[in-house]
């Protein structure tokens, strides 16, 4: 019995870490530099996933795997999202959702709302505060006949042959993640530091990326004085918004003034109304600073605070 013991420690447990350092070293993930942790859904992952893995068939197959995406279109084009591929001057190249605008430019198409969906993409690409080009719009599902709000992600390829194509996929109905709010925020911060009060009608317009569903980008002094309001187009007296009040009675907006004090960004939780249902629900304010010719100004957006499951 001794002896059974003693070989069972000197034989089958150094084999088993063995065994485990066989099939643990060198075992890296693919997604290992790709970045995900500002999200906190598991869809968003996903998309972000989906399309990275194709951008790597694109990236190293170069133009030769247009036909492998046209031989496996079901395996690009899922209940969830479909992979589409353009190049530079928005000419579809493969779509696996609808295979008719193949070979269609789409460089002035816009979603029902006017937005310019490709020109949105092409200036997402290069805007490095938004690592993954989001882009939001309306869009229909193949085979319905409405459209439903969808946010997209791109990744921008340089094939073996050297041309340069974006590669990308949408979520349609998708979770508001924070993160969405806090790019165009922090843009529109760094527009206006930039063009100073010219920025406005820029955030301003409907059809920028700084406007999506119920999500709009608003500025204001830290007085509470409107420049872009947050539910109107118009310059008329409208409420101070430190005087603003949510449901349960608190002041989010003096809250989260206060924790600028101490920082170039904050973000502030408060109740407010769900709309389809009778219950108090929490909304995420992202608020972050910036300067307009000599003087101090806000700029924030307001959307859903994720809730579990992510």
């Amino acid at each position: 019995m001794w002896l059974l013991k003693k070989w069972r420690i000197f034989i089958i447990f150094p084999a088993f870490l063995l065994i485990l350092v066989i099939f643990t070293s060198g075992c890296t993930s693919k997604y290992e530099g790709l970045d995900l942790t500002m999200y906190r859904y598991r869809d968003t992952k996903d998309l972000v996933k989906f399309v990275y893995d194709a951008s790597l068939i694109l990236k190293n197959e170069g133009m030769n795997s247009l036909a492998y995406f046209q031989n496996n279109r079901n395996l690009f084009n899922t209940p969830d999202y479909y992979l589409y591929i353009y190049d530079m001057r928005g000419t579809n190249l493969y779509h696996a959702g609808m295979e008719h605008l193949e070979g269609e430019n789409l460089w002035d198409v816009t979603d029902k709302n006017g937005k310019k969906i490709t020109q949105l993409i092409l200036d997402a690409l290069e805007d490095k505060n938004n690592p993954h080009a989001w882009v939001h719009y309306s869009w229909w599902e193949p085979g319905k006949f409405y459209p439903v709000p969808k946010s997209s992600c791109h990744f921008k390829i340089e094939t073996p042959e050297g041309k340069d194509l974006f590669i990308g996929a949408g979520i349609n109905y998708p979770h508001e993640e924070q993160e969405f709010i806090r790019i165009i925020v922090d843009d529109a911060a760094q527009l206006i530091k930039d063009k100073g009060s010219k920025a406005i009608a820029d955030i301003s317009n409907p059809v920028s990326q700084y406007n999506y569903r119920d999500v709009r980008v608003f500025a204001f002094r830290p007085d509470g004085e409107m420049l872009i309001s947050p539910a109107i187009n118009s310059s008329f007296s409208q409420t101070n918004l430190l005087e603003c009040i949510d449901e349960v009675g608190h002041k989010p907006f003096v809250k989260a003034l206060k924790g600028l004090e101490s920082a170039d960004n904050v973000w502030e939780v408060f109740m407010a109304k769900n709309r389809y249902q009778r219950k108090l629900i929490k909304k995420c304010l992202y608020l972050r600073k910036t300067n307009m010719e000599g003087s101090e100004i806000c700029v924030a957006a307001i959307t859903d605070l994720p809730e579990p499951p992510y």
